[in-house]
């Protein structure tokens, strides 16, 4: 289970100096194939340092930039725009699974992060994101 932010000490020692490092946040670039995000990634500082441990969901925002930054170039829909367009349609998880062939718990998956859509799960995400009737045909079609 992720460590909640607040539950976190506001210093910890290194485990590799010994000195003190502070809880904060420090600029952090994100870069995927020439295109960068920088994002403020938290974690334990030293003071006037940049190198620091990360614990918890700390990395969560670097997941986030690069997710970002391949739904922009490559068009591979993030979790949240999965899970919208899943909401959009009107569909359970499951249903969508069963829709798109992918299986019953793809969605789940997809709408954690824990796996990336294929690229003709994503073109026809982008289909039904432009033309939701089309699930209609979808639900026509035999199994």
């Amino acid at each position: 289970m992720a460590i909640a932010m607040k539950d976190l000490p506001d210093t910890m020692i290194s485990p590799e100096t010994g000195e003190v490092l502070y809880r904060g946040v420090r600029p952090f670039v994100v870069t995927y194939k020439g295109k960068s995000i920088t994002v403020e990634l938290p974690g334990y500082y030293p003071q006037g340092g940049d190198e620091g441990i990360h614990v918890g969901d700390d990395m969560a925002v670097t997941d986030a930039a690069l997710r970002a930054l391949k739904e922009e170039i490559e068009g591979i829909p993030s979790p949240a725009t999965i899970r919208k367009l899943r909401l959009k349609l009107k569909l359970s998880q499951r249903e969508a699974g069963g829709l798109l062939k992918v299986g019953e718990s793809a969605f789940d998956k997809y709408e954690r992060g824990l796996v990336e859509p294929s690229g003709p799960t994503s073109q026809l995400l982008r289909l039904l994101d432009h033309h939701p009737e089309l699930v209609e045909e979808l639900r026509k079609s035999p199994a």
